[in-house]
């Protein structure tokens, strides 16, 4: 009798086993969980990425050139794993670049090991594989619109061509690597605004515009066209036919940040924006932004348009409006100065003027699709996206986010991948002689020493 409780035990035990074998075997197929345990989450997409992939509805294709049973092909895949955890939909095919010299041309490959993203028939050919990379490659499949970032010239405004710490080359590039097409525009030269124009930028004029020029300008903004005016303190912002337009007003004069001994700017005027308004342009964006002089702006609340605060002094803040000549400065409101908080940005929205009524909605209790909306911010300050700024703390998120939203492309903002922390070791010459010796001399000696010892202690038997 034991035997068989014994038996049946053993059977049981069996089964149970067995179970448990084709459950975990069954949860394997069906759920798929990683951990990633690396400094800074390197294998794992960060949220601009995922947010990037979400926004792509039709399916993707990574396209690789590489020899069979190359290390390539390994890499690629595990690379390209991390897209599919988010994106299911993405294809990866492998092609033999010696066995397919037609396609090697046709996809313009210069390298084996080059990679390929096609979406909705369009192509992106990527020479390295990285975050970064894909990324801003799929923003650029992504947008499909044909419009232009247009820079207003002829007049001293930054140079999007120029190498200067002044110009704004860097973040024109910045703009085409996120998939939008960047021009300049003489008026003199061609006395019209594209229709194909998305914005329109007035980068800080050194000199005043034509009144001609002024009123095509005006004419476009009355039209509904979107733009970005920045106004350094330093330049008369002029252009008051636009600015009546938009119900703006520039005050001149300096914002003073008074915090700029503690944090370290080293100048008063260099002004140091802590936080931000709610607004769709900052939203997410957590970085400290800087303002090497900086002007306010008010507008006026029956001018027709939505106004809403982008960057608002603190109330320490005040608007010098004498000179800056690197001495102490303090407020002085017999003088002229304004206390804070100031407006140093400003969106302004409203319905588009003569824009095609959106469609009526298909289902009876759904809402009305929103109206099409005319887009201005205006910032008193073209220093923060220069050359020589736009990369500190900040800058280039929020000139980049500015942008986008005035071109309606939502969905395209606080997209921006993090670089990867640090991972090289540097280690001072000791250091190294240490180590070197230890692997050089003090291991195989040790090894040595542990045969030898090994030697005698078995010849001693």
């Amino acid at each position: 009798m034991k035997k068989k409780n014994l038996y049946l035990q053993q059977a049981i035990s069996g089964l149970l086993f067995l179970i448990v074998l084709v459950m975990l075997g069954w949860l394997s197929l069906r759920y798929d969980a990683h951990w990633d345990w690396t400094a800074g989450k390197r294998n794992t997409l960060t949220e601009a990425s995922q947010k990037q992939l979400q926004s792509m509805k039709e399916p993707l294709k990574f396209i690789a050139f590489a020899y069979p049973g190359a290390d390539e092909r390994a890499s690629i895949e595990f690379f390209v794993d991390r897209y599919k955890r988010v994106k299911p939909d993405i294809e990866v095919q492998f092609i033999d670049p010696s066995a397919s010299p037609q396609k090697v041309r046709d996809y313009n490959i210069s390298s084996a090991g080059e990679v390929v993203l096609e979406y909705q028939g369009r192509r992106e050919n990527l020479r390295g594989l990285s975050e970064q990379a894909i990324t801003t490659a799929l923003q650029r499949l992504s947008y499909t619109g044909e419009n232009w970032i247009v820079f207003l010239e002829g007049h001293g405004e930054r140079d999007t061509n120029s190498q200067g710490p002044e110009a704004l080359s860097q973040f024109a590039q910045v703009l085409k690597d996120k998939g939008l097409k960047v021009q300049g525009l003489n008026l003199v030269k061609t006395p019209q605004i594209p229709d194909n124009t998305s914005v329109l930028v007035i980068a800080s004029p050194r000199s005043a515009l034509l009144e001609g020029e002024i009123k095509i300008v005006n004419d476009y903004v009355t039209k509904g066209g979107n733009l970005l005016w920045l106004a350094d303190p330093d330049n008369d912002p002029g252009l008051k036919a636009v600015a009546d337009t938009l119900g703006i007003t520039w005050q001149n004069g300096y914002a003073i940040f008074p915090e700029y001994e503690a944090l370290g700017t080293g100048h008063p005027g260099i002004y140091a924006a802590l936080g931000y308004p709610p607004s769709a342009i900052t939203d997410g964006l957590q970085q400290v932004t800087l303002f090497p002089l900086v002007r306010s702006l008010v507008a006026k609340k029956d001018g027709g348009w939505t106004a809403a605060p982008l960057l608002v002094t603190t109330e320490t803040a005040w608007l010098e409006t004498g000179a800056l000549d690197g001495g102490p400065v303090q407020m002085e409101p017999e003088k002229g100065d304004i206390p804070g908080p100031l407006n140093i940005g400003m969106s302004l929205t409203r319905d588009r003027p003569n824009a095609t009524p959106p469609a009526t909605p298909a289902a009876p209790d759904a809402p009305p699709p929103p109206k099409p909306q005319q887009r201005v911010v205006a910032i008193g300050d073209a220093d923060f996206i220069s050359n020589a700024y736009l990369g500190q703390l900040g800058n280039q998120q929020l000139g980049l986010n500015t942008v986008q939203w005035l071109a309606a492309r939502d969905g395209q903002m606080n997209i921006d991948i993090p670089k990867a922390p640090d991972v090289d070791l540097f280690l001072p010459d000791w250091a190294i002689a240490v180590l070197a010796g230890g692997f050089v001399i003090a291991l195989p000696l040790l090894l040595l020493g542990i045969g030898i010892g090994r030697w005698f202690a078995r010849r001693r038997k």
